[in-house]
C-alpha cells in the first residue's frame, strides 16, 4: 500500500535515486514562536502525530531578535479602563487595509493566547493582586502592551521549546524545506507535504494531511535587514504553489545596526548620538545631518524623536523621518557608510537647544550630562552591554547603521481560522500570514503569531483530524518535486555564477527599489531585472560558491524561492504605486508632481500624499504559473456575531463555528 511506503524512487536524467519518505498527520514548518505554539496546541487538542521541521530551534527571528523593550500586545488585563474585544478590534481595523474578522479574532483570542504563555512560565509582570500591568504602545489608546524586556520573543520561544520537549513532540532540526507539495483533490487545491534537504545535502520527503506554515517574514530579500542573519524566510515556497497573498507592499522599515542586526530605537536615539558618514574605507568623515535642519537643536530633537518614532513614516517626513531619508541617501545613493557615534556630542549640541519634550525626558531621567555614551550609561546600561555581548564596544567605536527591513505586515492570505484562502489544509501562521494592514499597534505581531497558531490548531482538531488526503497523489507530487530539485541541483553544479552573487543581486535590488523609498520608474526597472534573474536562475541555476558543497546546494535551492518571492513582491509594489495609493505605512512614493521632501534634496525628492480611500481595500495577489495578478478587494467588515448565550452555545456544541 502507498501509505506504507518509506522511500520514493525518483528517476532523473537516466539515474534512479531514493528519497526517504515520512508520513505525518500535521507537518509544522518552522520553529519560531508561532510554529512552536501550533505544535503545542495541536498536542493539547489530541493531535499526537505532529512533526516540527526546522533549520534549528535556535535559529529564526523569534529567538534571535528583540528591541529596547520588546512589546507583546493583548487585551487590557489591568486597571479600571474599559476594554473589550470589539474595542481592540476597532484599533486594528482603523489602521487600514485589515480585514475585520481577522481584527476581531486577534483581539478576542489575545487573552487566551497570552495566558497560555503565562502558564508556560513566561514572566510577564503582574502586580500583587494578579493584574498583568501594561503601558500604551504606538497606535494604542489603552494600556494593552506588556513586556519582559529586550528579549520577550526569545523567552516565549524558550518556554514553548520546553513544553514541546515535555510533551514529546517530535522535532527534526537541520533541515531546510525547499518545496511545498500540493495536489488537486475534490476540485480544490490542497497542501499535502513538503520536500526538505538536510545538512548532508540529501533530500527528504514528507507526506501530510495538514501543513502549518510558520516560516517567518521575508528577511532574506533585503541587503539592509534587521532580520537575524540566520533567518531568510520562505514565503516564496507557498507563492510557487499558487497560494494567495495580500498586502505584500505593507512592510515596516527603520534604522538598525548592520554588523549585529538590532533596532537602534528607544534610548539608542533618545541620548542623541552623533550621526557621521564616511567613504567605503572609513575615511572622509562628515556630520551629514546638520545642513538639513534650521539649527542643531532642531536636528537633535528629530534624532531624539526616533526613539519614540523608530519606524520610517511618511507622515513624519518634516520631522524625525527625514533622518531615515538622509541615511538612505548616504548609504544607497552615495555608496557611503553611516555610523552612530556615542563618544562625543554632535556638532553644536546643547541641552538648551532641544525641544521641550526632549529636554524634559532627559531631565526626568537625570541624564542632562555630557556625551551620549554617559547618557546611555545612565538611562539604559543594558543597551551598551547588549552590543558588548556581540563584540561591539560602543564606548570606543562608532556603530554602523542603515535603514533596514524589519517586518512585513502583509503575507499569505488566510481566513479567520488561518487557513489559506485557496490552498486547503495549508495554515500560514506568524509573520508569513498577511493579517496586518497599514498601521498596527506595536507588539501586535507577537499576539498575532500566538493567536493564529492557536486558531489553526483549533480548526485542524475539529475539522481535519481524520486522514483524507489521496496518498497516491501525494507520492506522485513528491516524486515530481524531488525530480525538479535534482534537476535544479545539476544545473547549479555547472553554473558560472555563485549563489552568493545571485543572492546579493536580488537583495540589492529590493533595498534600492522595494523598501521604504519607492517610485514607479524605479519599480518598473527593478521588475524587469527581477524577471530576467528569475528566468536566468531557472535556466542556469547558481553555483555552490565558496563554502562546502552541501551548504552550496541548500543555498542554491533557497535562492530559487527567494528570487521568486522578490519578483512577486516587486510586482505587487508596482501595482500599488500605479494604483495611486501614494505614501503610507512605512514607505514614501516619489512623484515629480508631489510635495518636496526638503529644499536641499532637489526636484527628484518630491512625494505623493496618501489616497486614504485605499485603507478600505486590501491588495490581493494571485499566482497562476508564471502569471502574477493583483486586485483591490473591499476589506471584510468586523463581524456582528450572535452573542445571545443560548444560541451561541448551541452553535458551539454542534461545531457550527468551525466553518
Amino acid at each position: 500500500m502507498s501509505k506504507d511506503k518509506k522511500t520514493l524512487k525518483v528517476e532523473h536524467g537516466g539515474k534512479k535515486r531514493e528519497v526517504a519518505l515520512r508520513w505525518v498527520h500535521t507537518l509544522v514548518i518552522g520553529s519560531g514562536a508561532a510554529g512552536l505554539n501550533a505544535a503545542v496546541q495541536l498536542s493539547n487538542q489530541g493531535i499526537d502525530d505532529v512533526l516540527v521541521v526546522s533549520e534549528g530551534l535556535k535559529m529564526g527571528t523569534s529567538i534571535n531578535t528583540g528591541s529596547d523593550k520588546q512589546t507583546y500586545y493583548k487585551l487590557s488585563l489591568c486597571g479600571a479602563d474599559a476594554d473589550a474585544p470589539r474595542l481592540m478590534a476597532d484599533n486594528y481595523f482603523n489602521g487600514g487595509s485589515m480585514h475585520g474578522d481577522l481584527a476581531l479574532v486577534e483581539a478576542a483570542s489575545s487573552a487566551r493566547a497570552f495566558l497560555n504563555l503565562v502558564n508556560l512560565g513566561v514572566p510577564f509582570p503582574q502586580d500583587p493582586c494578579g493584574q498583568y500591568v501594561g503601558y500604551k504602545t504606538d497606535h494604542d489608546p489603552r494600556q494593552r502592551a506588556t513586556s519582559i524586556g529586550p528579549y520577550t520573543s526569545k523567552q516565549m520561544c524558550l518556554a514553548l521549546i520546553k513544553e514541546v520537549e515535555r510533551r514529546g513532540i517530535k522535532v527534526k532540526e537541520r533541515q531546510d524545506v525547499v518545496a511545498l507539495l500540493a495536489i488537486e483533490q475534490d476540485g480544490q487545491k490542497r497542501a499535502c507535504g513538503a520536500i526538505a534537504i538536510d545538512r548532508d545535502g540529501e533530500l527528504v520527503a514528507y507526506g501530510a494531511e495538514n501543513v502549518v506554515f510558520a516560516v517567518g517574514g521575508p528577511g532574506g530579500l533585503y541587503k539592509t535587514s534587521v532580520y537575524p542573519v540566520v533567518h531568510t524566510g520562505a514565503i516564496g515556497l507557498a507563492l510557487m504553489i499558487g497560494a494567495k497573498a495580500q498586502s505584500l507592499p505593507e512592510s515596516q522599515y527603520g534604522m538598525a545596526s548592520t554588523k549585529f542586526r538590532w533596532n537602534v530605537s528607544g534610548t539608542y536615539m533618545q541620548v542623541v548620538p552623533r550621526f557621521i558618514s564616511t567613504d567605503a574605507k572609513g575615511g572622509d568623515e562628515r556630520e551629514f545631518l546638520t545642513d538639513y535642519f534650521k539649527s542643531a537643536g532642531e536636528r537633535d530633537s528629530a534624532v531624539f524623536l526616533k526613539g519614540y518614532q523608530w519606524p520610517f513614516d511618511p507622515r513624519k517626513i518634516a520631522g524625525s523621518s527625514l533622518v531615515d531619508i538622509l541615511v538612505y541617501c548616504e548609504t544607497v545613493l552615495k555608496g557611503r557608510r553611516v555610523f552612530l557615534d556615542y563618544r562625543s556630542e554632535p556638532q553644536g549640541f546643547s541641552f538648551k537647544g532641544l525641544s521641550e519634550e526632549a529636554h524634559s525626558y532627559l531631565r526626568f531621567s537625570q541624564a542632562l550630562i555630557p556625551t551620549p555614551i554617559a547618557r546611555l550609561e545612565k538611562m539604559n546600561p543594558k543597551a551598551i552591554e547588549l552590543y558588548a555581548d556581540h563584540g561591539i564596544d560602543i564606548r570606543s567605536e562608532p556603530l554602523e547603521i542603515a535603514v533596514c527591513a524589519q517586518h512585513n505586515n502583509g503575507g499569505l492570505a488566510a481566513n479567520h481560522w488561518w487557513e489559506s484562502l485557496n490552498v486547503k489544509h495549508l495554515f500560514p501562521v506568524g509573520e508569513v500570514n498577511g493579517s496586518h494592514g497599514v498601521y498596527r499597534p506595536g507588539g501586535s505581531a507577537l499576539n498575532s503569531g500566538q493567536v493564529g497558531s492557536l486558531r489553526a490548531a483549533d480548526f485542524i482538531a475539529h475539522r481535519y483530524a481524520d486522514w483524507s488526503v489521496d496518498r497516491d497523489a501525494v507520492l506522485a507530487a513528491a516524486e515530481t518535486a524531488a525530480s525538479e530539485a535534482f534537476a535544479y541541483i545539476e544545473k547549479c553544479a555547472a553554473a558560472s555564477s555563485s549563489w552568493e552573487e545571485a543572492r546579493g543581486e536580488l537583495q540589492a535590488r529590493m533595498t534600492r527599489a522595494g523598501a521604504h523609498i519607492r517610485s514607479a520608474g524605479e519599480l518598473v526597472k527593478a521588475l524587469k531585472e527581477a524577471k530576467a534573474q528569475w528566468e536566468r536562475l531557472n535556466a542556469e541555476g547558481c553555483g555552490f560558491g565558496r563554502r562546502s558543497e552541501a551548504k552550496g546546494v541548500r543555498e542554491a535551492l533557497r535562492n530559487r524561492h527567494l528570487c521568486f518571492a522578490h519578483l512577486v513582491y516587486l510586482d505587487a509594489l508596482r501595482y500599488q504605486v500605479e494604483s495611486g495609493v501614494g505614501s503610507r505605512g512605512s514607505a514614501v512614493v516619489l512623484d515629480p508632481e508631489g510635495t518636496a521632501v526638503h529644499p536641499m534634496l532637489g526636484e527628484d525628492w518630491k512625494y505623493a500624499g496618501e489616497n486614504e480611500s485605499f485603507r478600505a481595500k486590501v491588495l490581493e495577489t494571485t499566482i497562476r504559473g508564471a502569471r502574477i495578478t493583483h486586485r483591490w478587494i473591499a476589506r471584510r467588515p468586523i463581524p456582528e456575531t450572535d452573542l445571545w448565550f443560548e444560541t451561541a452555545w448551541a452553535k458551539y456544541r454542534e461545531g457550527e463555528i468551525y466553518s
